[in-house]
């Protein structure tokens, strides 16, 4: 019997398996044993039970140290490194208030020295770059904004100029609308006789513009791209709008002339036809109107009452 068992944990010591979970349980005891002398050196590392459940806590343990060891390593080395930054900055500050005397001696030095208009000049830069502000003036960056400044300035000034003649030109056309509107609304506006011949010569006129228009057109497509391969000026801008608003003008006048004729026949026979005869609704209306007067005279006059 005993024979038997002696060959049973023979064959189990020799079985593949069984020798690699002996061989790594091997391997990790003697870690856990370089582990605890490392951590007890000097002292002996006391004595345990040796078992599965010991192993697993003990390779537990070990492996929160070695990160807990790992994350006190980096603390430690920013540390230092933080330290490295603050000895270097307090170097720099120090060299600095060293050269602090000489710079403001030269300063104090050139400051005194400088004419009246250096002085000036030192004045108005100071004022312009707080005044911009500019942290670090120079004298480039400073004649960069005032050119800019002033082109600001000019393109105001322009637009100022042309919003005045905008009020200018409002202003008159408001004028002549409230003068024909008043003309209109009054008891007395009667429709000028010309009215027909005026007709037929804005008439006559509106086919010769429409017989000129495509010329017209033609040379507005040159101009534009003559335009486009020329730089107009200020000059040539503010002249051609004076020229646009004069045309523009002319328009609204015929315009209006034209509205005076609403509702004419196109034909001038068929409007002097029309024309005759509101003429003679008219004196219809006036003899109609003499009669009913002359009608009240009578009704009223003393002689009749003393009858």
């Amino acid at each position: 019997m005993a024979h038997h068992r002696h060959l049973s944990e023979d064959s189990a010591i020799f079985s593949p398996s069984v020798a690699r979970i002996a061989a790594s349980t091997a391997r990790d005891w003697s870690y856990i044993d370089s582990w605890l002398a490392a951590k007890f050196h000097p002292r002996p590392v006391p004595a345990f039970e040796r078992n599965q459940d010991t192993l697993k806590a003990f390779l537990n343990l070990a492996s929160l140290n070695e990160a807990a060891d790992e994350e006190r390593n980096l603390f430690a080395k920013s540390e230092v490194a933080a330290l490295q930054e603050l000895s270097t900055a307090k170097s720099d500050i120090q060299s600095a208030h060293q050269r602090r005397p000489i710079r403001e001696g030269l300063l104090d030095a050139v400051q005194h020295n400088l004419p009246s208009e250096g002085h000036t000049a030192l004045d108005a830069m100071a004022n312009m770059s707080l005044q911009l502000g500019v942290a670090y003036p120079e004298p480039e960056s400073l004649g960069r904004r005032m050119t800019n400044l002033q082109a600001s300035v000019q393109e105001t000034e322009q637009m100022k100029a042309r919003i005045d003649i905008l009020h200018r030109h409002i202003e008159k056309e408001t004028s002549l609308i409230n003068d024909l509107l008043r003309q209109v609304k009054s008891d007395e506006y009667k429709p000028p006789a010309h009215l027909a011949k005026q007709n037929l010569d804005l008439q006559r006129r509106i086919k010769t513009m429409s017989t000129k228009l495509p010329e017209l057109q033609d040379r507005v497509a040159s101009l534009d791209v003559s335009a486009g391969s020329s730089h107009p000026t200020t000059t040539d801008i503010a002249r051609d709008e004076q020229e646009y608003m004069a045309i523009l003008a002319q328009k609204k006048e015929l315009d209006l002339r034209m509205a005076s004729f609403h509702g004419l026949p196109s034909n001038p026979d068929m409007a002097r036809s029309e024309l005759e005869a509101l003429r003679g609704q008219l004196r219809n209306v006036t003899s109609q109107r003499d009669a009913v007067f002359e009608g009240l005279v009578e009704r009223e006059s003393p002689v009749k009452r003393r009858r």
